[in-house]
């Protein structure tokens, strides 16, 4: 099976291969159609599935993937404040027909770092900024150094491929 991963990061990449390891996967460069800082999952998932079908047709692979990584707020009343800004991953995965979508984990932004995004810089690099890092987002990434590194960005982008391959993998999205 063939399959392309909608960016040229190589974490990207990486997750997809974890998650198909008997796939050839190919990382091609595309455009997600969405502001370079997603916010809300509307739109993170909207630049995710641009990045799927626009990877599948520039190379005629089996399975196109996009990766897409935004900010977003949580609605919940009971102790979610409104201004919270979490991290979070959407994947999708695209035949050409049918469109599978699935979250990876969401992590809450620290204050210093959410005020920021709010005035609107990017998270990669305000993370980079505040760490004395280079490029992290193609490293750990923001999720790796939030948990320590038990979750790194890869692991996390793995978790959301894996959920967008499973109507392609379990014949009950079929029924």
């Amino acid at each position: 099976m063939d399959i392309a991963v909608g960016s040229g990061n190589p974490v990207k990449r990486r997750a997809v291969e974890r998650t198909c390891p008997d796939a050839s996967v190919v990382a091609v460069a595309v455009d997600s159609g969405v502001s370079e800082q997603p916010t809300g999952h509307d739109e993170t998932i909207t630049g995710a599935v641009n990045r799927a079908r626009r990877a599948r047709s520039e190379t005629d692979s089996d399975l196109g993937v996009g990766i897409e990584g935004g900010v977003s707020t949580f609605s919940d009343s009971t102790d979610t404040s409104e201004s919270d800004r979490y991290l979070v991953m959407w994947a999708a995965v695209t035949d050409g027909e049918r469109v599978g979508r699935a979250a990876g984990p969401s992590f809450l932004l620290p204050d210093r770092i959410a005020d920021r995004i709010r005035a609107g810089e990017e998270l990669g690099p305000v993370m980079d900024d505040v760490l004395g890092t280079d490029e992290i987002a193609k490293k750990e990434g923001a999720a790796g150094v939030f948990t320590g590194g038990r979750v790194t960005r890869t692991d996390a982008l793995e978790a959301a491929v894996t959920g967008a391959l499973a109507p392609f993998r379990c014949d009950l999205y079929l029924l």
